[in-house]
């Protein structure tokens, strides 16, 4: 099955003329990358080959064909002599297409948005003629004592809107954040406070992990998660490892979860 071939373009040269068929010269960008270890294709140059009669269709002249795009469907050919095929590929065409300028499109479009626009114009100058009389007629349809009234409740209810906001930010709680500690930090407690069990004393962290954590503390000047720790009586819950830690690095303070007594 023979390979087909699709051109988008203009003519890069000018256009020859032989017994039967005419030819063209075009070119297309190659991919803006290749894959690692391969060369990347910049242009490739085609020859277009077409019958006379083919082109004589599309309504192409020897200047048009250089400022036209068109499209190109058909197939590679290696049985066209050299001197008549200077191109890197040679293309026999079964399809030759002149496609539309882009100056046109964008006429035609803007032709057909000018049409609405124009057609709702008109209705506009009427409705300007009759909005004066609507002003004239609806203040006489509200009396003055009405509308002194009606403000004075507008009044009224003003202030009791702008009150409720402030009521609620003053009751939402705020949260206070300590600056350089790790997320969930409740506070920060004197390492010497602390009182450890005696269960904690008899294990032995695991030595890796408490180096790792070692080198966070040297690198970051904090704790990697607070320990826990009982409210009141400061007993540690939770993070013996991090408790060896703090104590091999000379820590002052320590971040803290409390775990309130039951």
């Amino acid at each position: 099955m023979p390979h087909k071939i699709t051109l988008t373009g203009s003519a890069t040269g000018p256009l020859r003329e032989y017994d039967r068929y005419v030819a063209f010269d075009m070119r297309e960008k190659g991919s803006p990358s290749a894959p690692k270890g391969l060369k990347k294709s910049t242009f490739i140059s085609y020859t277009v080959f077409v019958a006379k009669k083919a082109f004589n269709k599309t309504g192409l002249t020897k200047k048009s064909i250089m400022h036209e795009k068109i499209l190109i469907q058909g197939e590679p050919t290696l049985d066209i002599p050299i001197d008549e095929c200077p191109g890197e590929v040679g293309v026999i065409c079964f399809q030759i297409t002149v496609l539309p300028n882009k100056n046109d499109k964008e006429k035609d479009q803007s032709d057909t948005k000018k049409e609405p626009k124009q057609e709702a114009s008109a209705p506009s100058q009427a409705q300007k003629n009759t909005e004066p009389t609507k002003q004239e007629e609806e203040p006489a349809a509200v009396s003055q004592p009405v509308a002194d009234e009606q403000k004075k409740e507008a009044e009224k209810v003003q202030p009791e809107v702008k009150e409720t906001p402030v009521q609620e930010k003053k009751a939402a709680p705020q949260k206070k954040e300590l600056p350089n500690q790790p997320k969930g930090t409740q506070d920060l407690v004197s390492f010497d406070e602390i009182v450890v069990p005696e269960a904690f004393l008899n294990t032995r962290p695991n030595p890796e992990k408490t180096q790792k954590v070692i080198d966070f503390v040297k690198r970051t000047g904090r704790l990697d998660e607070p320990l826990t720790i009982e409210k009141g009586s400061k007993i540690l819950k939770d993070g013996y490892r991090r408790y060896v830690v703090a104590k091999t690095v000379k820590m002052d303070q320590v971040p803290v979860v409390y775990e309130y007594q039951k």
